[in-house]
């Protein structure tokens, strides 16, 4: 088996070292484009599926002839209405078009701006505006400050077969402020050509990332607009001529059904996709009781090497494993990568147990990527590592002006794969580097003997008590993602309206099971969490989020949105402790009282599009629910009709909780019954 493994090995070095071709050429997108074409025009480059499950394929030959087809099209729809060099945006959702659309672009001599596909149209008319592209390319029936063109009706243009293409050789990168003053990172070819070349030494650690074999399919989930989706899917796997796999949607079904059908081998995405996975697997498990959850945690322990076969007992089957693997992203899995955030090492730990071996990786829009773990062995990739810096990239240490731990500091990139300029409020600027040629990532990191770096914290987001202790909000959350009916989790440091200094807070956002008795169940759950935490890391308030938490474009947690959210005093979030009126329902049933309030509790929920276990009995109409005022005649009307009573006009705006109506209903019940039986003694 050695001397197989380093046949092999050398096999997929040698692949690997086909980058080298690129040092050859001017290093530009055209380069790429045309090696990643000609490397073997026969092999599948893309695999789509529609909404029926049908699969439909593409030659590199086919997508090739696609490419030209578009880019002349596009050529003449955008001659005398977007200057030659001129910036087109890029909005679409992932799908074939897009790396069509994104090579056309860039054939026909205009540079991609690369916008979110859900961006609102006041966004991304801000970015438009400010990287001063002068077309759109998108499916958005929306009208925006420059042309915009569908990809229907390019794509439904005659073919120009005389088209010379004129090639541009820049794509610009949407970092920050889709409001406000922008900030877009520019990369030319040879940045990509480095990339590229990042991946050079892979094969010395792994025969997994990257091999000859043509089976190699990687799955399209991580939105292209994205550096992680741009790099590490679309451009790394076209250069070396692999499988592009696309789901019908980015519905949960559709994107299940396409990874098992489309027998993807590598498979990356984001923590909360992984957080959501890990989740599903183990309520499912508990679901089905006991005795699968046991079988589950001894699957997990037995794969990461805690137990042997003999104690894992069933969890050591590889039936069982398979089973669990075919409902979620298939049995043909070899690579899975996390990146764009910190990843629990719960969900590491799970995701690596049933068998899909998952690494931690490192990039951002403005450095690409520049490290991913790549150690076969299960333990190192549970420790949380990023990896060391790939081929041709350096990273460095910055001490933290007021840190404790002078082994933790912000994190320094320096490489040739750095954007070359970026635009800050409109005006193109150099790159921001320090004296040696590094680039501040704002990253909070560390590195231990072995040269391994692991990510802590968003500089930005560390929160720094009183005695100048620094606290990691990522780490804090990985205590709480486990508790029953949390969908998505927040800490941060924030100074709540009312509340006189910044304080550690715990933002909750729960699952549409919940119901309302599951809540006091919640909060103590919460608070036998925070008590066995160290006295730094505690939580000090909790708020539950009635709304879905803001997420950002590399679907992380909007933490600066949701620290102004709070400060302001925000109803969307409800302080779990905060002590409110209670109505006194003495000389009334309990059962009644409660069959009247639920039903009433139902009617606020329907009008205020609310689940139900979101709106408390004492919780204001307007205060706390963002109910107006038309909302509310509606739902008393909705009461009225419901209970067969008349509430006087002057309680509309008195009465503004469950509550408060569930006694004025009880009490004009009280007083027609009364009615009724005097009517009837006399």
């Amino acid at each position: 088996m050695g001397k197989e493994n380093d046949r092999s090995r050398a096999k997929v070095e040698s692949f690997l070292h086909e980058n080298e071709k690129l040092l050859k050429t001017s290093q530009s997108f055209r380069d790429i484009y045309q090696l990643s074409m000609a490397r073997n025009p026969d092999a599948l480059a893309i695999l789509r599926f529609d909404d029926t499950g049908k699969a439909e394929k593409y030659t590199y030959a086919r997508y090739k002839n696609l490419v030209f087809a578009t880019a002349s099209k596009l050529s003449g729809v955008l001659d005398g209405k977007a200057r030659p060099g001129s910036v087109v945006a890029l909005k679409l959702q992932n799908s074939i078009w897009w790396p069509v659309f994104f090579w056309a672009i860039l054939m026909s001599g205009h540079t991609p701006l690369l916008i979110n596909a859900g961006l609102p149209v006041a966004n991304a008319n801000n970015l438009i505006t400010q990287s001063h592209a002068q077309a759109i390319i998108t499916n958005d029936e929306h009208d925006f400050c420059v042309p915009s063109y569908r990809v229907n009706d390019i794509v439904n243009q005659m073919t120009d077969y005389s088209f010379v293409p004129d090639w541009a050789d820049h794509v610009i990168f949407c970092s920050s402020g889709t409001t406000g003053a922008a900030k877009l990172a520019v990369y030319n070819g040879k940045n990509m050509v480095a990339q590229i070349l990042a991946s050079h030494e892979m094969g010395k650690e792994t025969m997994d990332i990257m091999y000859p074999e043509n089976d190699l399919r990687i799955f399209c989930m991580l939105p292209f607009h994205h550096i992680f989706g741009f790099v590490a899917v679309l451009l790394w796997y076209t250069f070396y001529g692999k499988t592009l796999v696309f789901p019908a949607s980015n519905a949960i079904g559709d994107t299940l059904y396409a990874a098992r059908k489309g027998k993807v081998t590598h498979f990356y995405s984001v923590p909360l996709f992984w957080d959501s996975l890990a989740t599903s697997l183990t309520r499912q498990m508990a679901n089905k009781g006991p005795k699968y959850t046991q079988i589950l945690d001894k699957m997990v322990a037995f794969n990461t090497r805690k137990i042997d076969k003999a104690e894992a007992g069933r969890g050591a089957s590889k039936t069982i494993k398979k089973a669990i693997q075919k409902k979620l992203i298939g049995t043909h899995i070899r690579f899975c990568i996390s990146g764009g955030g910190y990843l629990s090492p719960k969900t590491a730990s799970l995701i690596n147990g049933i068998g899909y071996p998952l690494y931690n990786g490192f990039g951002m829009t403005e450095v690409g990527v520049t490290s991913v773990e790549l150690s076969p062995y299960v333990e190192q990739r549970l420790k949380g590592s990023i990896g060391k810096p790939l081929y041709g990239v350096s990273y460095k240490i910055r001490p933290l002006e007021n840190g404790d731990d002078s082994s933790i500091g912000e994190l320094m990139v320096k490489s040739n794969i750095t954007h070359i300029r970026e635009y800050v409020g409109g005006i193109l600027v150099k790159t921001k580097l320090d004296p040696d040629g590094y680039f501040a990532t704002g990253d909070v990191a560390s590195r231990d003997a072995l040269g391994n770096y692991y990510i802590r914290s968003r500089l930005k987001d560390t929160i720094i008590l009183a005695n100048g202790e620094n606290v990691y909000p990522d780490e804090i959350e990985d205590y709480f993602k486990g508790i029953k009916h949390v969908k998505n989790i927040c800490v941060l440091g924030a100074k709540p309206k009312g509340e006189k200094e910044e304080m550690v807070c715990l933002v909750i956002e729960v699952d549409n099971s919940a119901k309302p008795e599951d809540l006091p169940i919640l909060k103590s759950d919460i608070k036998a969490v925070n008590d066995g935490l160290p006295s730094e890391k505690k939580i000090k308030k909790v708020f539950l989020c009635k709304n879905p938490l803001p997420i950002s474009n590399a679907m992380k947690v909007r933490r600066v949105t949701v620290r102004e959210s709070l400060a302001n005093g925000d109803p969307t979030y409800m302080d779990f402790e905060k002590k409110k009126k209670k109505i006194s329902f003495e000389g009334y049933d309990k059962k009644e009282v409660q069959a009247v309030q639920a039903k009433v509790i139902k009617a606020f929920s329907k009008t205020l599009l609310l689940p139900e276990f979101k709106i408390d009995g004492d919780d204001d109409w307007g205060a706390d629910l963002s109910g107006d005022s038309m909302s509310y005649v509606e739902m008393v009307q909705n009461l009225e009709q419901q209970f067969r009573v008349k509430i006087p006009t002057e309680q509309f705006g008195v009465l503004m909780t469950a509550n408060d109506f569930t006694k004025e209903i009880l009490d004009l019940q009280k007083v027609e019954k009364d009615a009724e039986n005097k009517g009837e003694e006399s």
